[in-house]
């Protein structure tokens, strides 16, 4: 009811106000043509008046000009006549517009409109719902593309990552070579390729990724990305010298805010410790404090198992258990949160620790 007090109300003051618009007024006019003409010809004959009283003029000629004077009078009459303008229709066919046009406005608003129904965002409506992508619809849609046209630089690119984010890292790994061979090596683009191959090796490892890995962070020494990957492949491996110099030199490109550097410093922490978090890093000494922070720890193990969690919860465990120096359990972790969180995307900061602390990815299934 209140709505169509308020569509009423603004309606007929939309109505009024062209209503009074339309009316016949006069604003800062100026004098009627018809007027000044009129006092010309007064002029005129008050000085053919003249003109006989001081004998410059006879009778006869007098009478001739006034003839003429007459005649361009009826002239100037039939040209005004003219141009007048078409008498207007008035404003009761205005008003009678006005109320025909908003009768129809509100009866298709009744027949057409909800105004019972609620508010609802556009991103909650079903008929939106409905018409958005469906990711593998748009991966088969653009694979097709790509069948067509191989050479679609834009094409690879985009399906690459989606590849890596659905788990099938094959795929990524092709889309991103075609990607490096139509468009050029980039670190981006070879850490990305190097990333893809080293979740399809799962813990086999990869040379060509470490190529991949050493290329990149040669080529822009200020990448970061792929020098974290560099540096937690040679921790898995077990090159623990070569993994500190990585780490310390990733850790050299950090500014103290970066969401990377805590799993940056525990790297460097168990590369430095032969691949074992070190003790005392943050683990309590006291019997007590050990076996509380340990009861801590297998309570929210057993609530993920039985419950799942969020992926920050995962990483808060894994990390834990690093912590503790139980690298079976952290492993154990690992792997139930990748079975979790399959896709790669989801879990870049827990990936980025458990590599870095030597841990392997097992039993990723896309």
């Amino acid at each position: 009811m209140i709505f169509w007090l308020i569509a009423i109300a603004v309606t007929a003051i939309a109505c009024v106000a062209l209503f009074y618009a339309a009316g016949p007024r006069v604003v800062n006019a100026a004098a009627p043509e018809s007027v000044a003409a009129n006092s010309h010809f007064r002029l005129v004959l008050a000085g053919i008046d003249a003109d006989v009283a001081a004998g410059k003029l006879g009778e006869s000629e007098a009478e001739a000009a006034r003839g003429e004077l007459a005649r361009e009078i009826l002239r100037h009459k039939a040209d005004a006549d003219k141009a007048k303008p078409a008498a207007e229709l008035g404003r009761m066919p205005l008003l009678v517009g006005l109320f025909a046009i908003s009768a129809l406005s509100f009866g298709l608003y009744g027949y057409l409109g909800r105004p019972d129904m609620p508010s609802a965002p556009l991103a909650e409506r079903a008929d939106v719902a409905v018409q958005s992508i469906d990711l593998d619809s748009a991966i088969a849609s653009i694979e097709k593309a790509l069948a067509a046209k191989p050479d679609d630089l834009r094409g690879w690119t985009v399906i690459a990552p989606a590849y890596l984010e659905m788990g099938r890292y094959a795929d990524a790994a092709n889309a991103y070579r075609k990607a490096i061979e139509l468009g050029g090596a980039t670190p981006d683009l070879q850490t990305s390729l190097a990333e893809a191959l080293l979740f399809d090796s799962r813990e086999t490892g990869s040379p060509e990724a470490m190529d991949l890995l050493r290329a990149a962070s040669a080529s822009d020494p200020t990448h970061v990305r792929s020098r974290l990957y560099l540096a937690a492949e040679l921790t898995r491996q077990g090159d623990y010298p070569a993994a500190i110099a990585a780490w310390t030199d990733v850790l050299a490109l950090s500014k103290g805010d970066e969401t990377w550097l805590p799993a940056a410093q525990q790297g460097l922490a168990v590369a430095q410790n032969n691949g074992v978090p070190p003790a005392g890093n943050g683990v309590p000494t006291s019997g007590a404090e050990a076996e509380m922070i340990g009861q801590m720890v297998s309570g929210l193990a057993a609530r993920l198992d039985a419950q799942g969690g969020s992926i920050a919860e995962w990483t808060q465990l894994v990390r834990a258990y690093l912590v503790l120096g139980d690298k079976d359990k952290a492993q154990a972790a690992f792997d139930s949160a990748v079975a979790a969180y399959p896709q790669a995307f989801d879990r870049g900061d827990l990936d980025t620790l458990a590599l870095g602390a030597g841990l392997t990815i097992k039993g990723a299934t896309p």
